[in-house]
């Protein structure tokens, strides 16, 4: 279930047509959230970025040419982002549209000039983390096969490939279903469609001689809600919600597995549409599982909002403590080679999405989850609250991050104590990065106590006393961990740092990620030998050559060697799963070195979970 028109809601919206839409990305970007939003309430499982202009060509008639990444990259974030406030496992669609202008032989445009504008588009939404991407609205079947080139040049990501046609059934240039959906195929569309062009009825035709031409391809469709029409000086599509609805069971039917709309349609077009297809689906499952047992008992899992909490948190003498009450994730980084995959909160107050990556990785046997602390200072839900649901659904360890950026020490301390309360054992301490780089600016941090401060604190409460020397009725049992950078620019201030954090109480560290061998030998000569206390090496897997670049220039902390960055490159399409195989190296040679590393810590881009396990897989 895609969305539906993204220009006619910033229009009803107040934004001018002889504005450039792509461009409110930056100058408005709440108002694109909102509308991403009210698709996905009304039943969107895509989102389209709102990039479909957002190439050098069409900005430049703005003068917003040279911000062709800024403006992909932006469209992306706002999506995933307004994806993640909903709380839902939408995919993230990148938009690209046409030129704007004609390519040769009908313009000036040269075949390999239009690729690499498309190309640079594509990069800038894959740096981005779209999902999948939608090519939509092309006329000319040579320039939409220059931006299908362009795209799988650097990404194996899947491809939605869409022309335009006009009441005739033919393309503007004159192409015919039939022959597009085999060229796009061939070119390496993953699926083919329709978009724009008339209204549902004509959109169906077209499907029709698709499926007549190839009746294995997957389809989509994306139709307009009718014509327009000038009302009172506004320009209004008349086909109604329910006219509109009418046509999903019948795109169905000739093999469409997209179905959405374009132009003039709005949330409620796609409510009702979405409304018809889960009552479709409904039915289809309905009518197999009659067909396939019609006198047994099946049994159904229950669904993951009705799941049974896990029963031992938050009481005394919890399973998977020993009789001293030592938490029983120390117990396992002794015993075996720790897991574990950091799951950020989300930015709103939903939480299917992260209980459903909770779910994967726990199947997939990993030992542990990292709740951050809204990282890079972005305003999430509180990593206790979600770290507690973890708690009680999955039977993971919870490796809680905990920040002194946004409490004072009594704050520190209540809060220390009431995550004890709830069960919760494992504590990562950190400092937090500053909210001068985040959404509110003008907040100001607290930082009573930096990280080392932290740790005392919380030993402190192990040795069952407040840092005012206040009795806490009996100690805590709380596993302190600390972070630890080998690639930090001042090692010798960095090693000292870890020498105190040890001093201070903790456990066990948690590296940031690095690429390179050669920096941990070097931090582990400069701090004296091997580490006193179990470390987990943090891993990240790569997405992309650009991901590489801005990891490594713009990102603290973070160095990816050249040799690193140049496989990244020349695996070109194949950029994603050349970062995963990396990733695997590193963590297959983590765990030769287990006299050195007591596990690993997966960190995954773009909230994509299943890199993280893919790194596991056969390794």
């Amino acid at each position: 279930m895609a969305d539906g028109a993204m220009g006619t809601m910033l229009y009803a919206r107040g934004i001018p047509f002889d504005r450039s839409f792509d461009e409110v990305n930056l100058s408005d970007p709440a108002l694109v959230s909102s509308i991403h939003r009210d698709y996905l309430a009304a039943g969107a499982e895509v989102i389209e970025t709102n990039t479909f202009g957002a190439n050098r060509v069409r900005l430049g008639q703005h003068g917003f040419e040279g911000k062709v990444h800024e403006i992909a990259r932006r469209g992306a974030k706002i999506a995933r982002d307004a994806r993640e406030v909903a709380g839902v496992s939408a995919f993230v669609a990148g938009s690209m549209g046409p030129l704007g202008k004609p390519i040769q032989p009908y313009g000036q445009i040269e075949i390999g000039e239009a690729e690499g504008y498309f190309r640079e588009a594509a990069e800038a939404l894959l740096e981005g983390g779209v999902d999948v991407f939608f090519l939509e609205t092309f006329s000319d079947l040579t320039e939409i096969q220059a931006a299908l080139a362009a795209v799988r040049s650097v990404t194996t990501l899947p491809v939605v490939a869409q022309m335009t046609f006009d009441e005739e059934g033919r393309t503007l240039y004159g192409h015919a279903p039939e022959n597009v959906v085999k060229a796009l195929l061939e070119r390496g569309a993953d699926l083919v469609g329709i978009n724009c062009s008339v209204g549902p009825q004509g959109a169906l035709g077209v499907l029709e001689k698709m499926h007549e031409a190839a009746p294995a391809a997957r389809l989509a469709a994306l139709p307009n809600a009718g014509l327009p029409q000038m009302v009172a000086g506004r320009y209004l599509y008349m086909t109604t919600p329910d006219y509109f609805a009418d046509y999903a069971e019948r795109f169905l039917g000739t093999g469409a597995v997209v179905v959405g709309g374009c132009c003039g349609t709005t949330p409620e077009h796609i409510r009702k549409l979405a409304g018809r297809i889960a009552q479709w689906k409904a039915n289809q499952a309905r009518a197999a599982s009659q067909a396939a047992m019609p006198s047994e008992a099946i049994e159904v899992a229950a669904p993951l909002e009705t799941a049974r909490p896990r029963a031992s948190v938050a009481v005394e003498g919890e399973e998977g403590e020993g009789a001293l009450g030592e938490p029983r994730l120390l117990k396992l980084l002794r015993e075996k080679f720790v897991l574990s995959v950091e799951l950020d909160p989300p930015r709103g107050i939903h939480t299917k999405k992260i209980l459903e990556g909770a779910r994967l990785i726990h199947e997939a046997g990993v030992d542990a989850v990292n709740i951050g602390d809204s990282p890079m200072a972005r305003v999430r839900m509180g990593a206790q609250a979600l770290a507690y649901l973890l708690l009680s659904h999955f039977p993971l360890e919870v490796i809680l991050h905990f920040t002194t950026r946004d409490r004072n020490l009594m704050g520190i301390q209540a809060d220390l104590l009431g995550a004890h309360a709830l069960g919760l054992r494992n504590i990562l301490c950190l400092t937090g990065d500053p909210p001068s780089g985040s959404d509110y600016p003008n907040v100001t941090a607290v930082y009573d106590v930096d990280s080392i401060g932290l740790i005392r604190v919380v030993s402190r409460l192990n040795q069952g006393t407040d840092l005012a020397g206040n009795p806490i009725g009996s100690p805590a049992r709380f596993a302190i961990a600390c972070a630890v950078n080998p690639t930090a620019e001042d090692l010798e201030l960095e090693v000292e740092r870890f020498k105190k954090k040890i001093a201070a109480g903790a456990h066990y560290a948690m590296t940031q990620p690095f690429y390179d061998w050669a920096v941990w030998e070097r931090f582990l000569e400069a701090a004296g030998g091997k580490p006193p206390i179990p470390v987990l090496m943090g891993i990240l897997p790569l997405q992309s050559f650009r991901h590489a670049e801005f990891l490594h220039n713009e990102v603290p902390g973070i160095t990816v060697p050249d040799t690193l960055r140049a496989r990244l490159q020349s695996a070109g399409a194949h950029a994603q799963a050349e970062g995963v195989a990396q990733a695997r190296e590193l963590y297959q040679e983590c765990k030769r070195r287990k006299d050195t590393f007591a596990g690993v810590y997966l960190m995954p881009s773009f909230g994509r979970y299943e890199n993280c396990l893919e790194v596991l897989q056969g390794a």
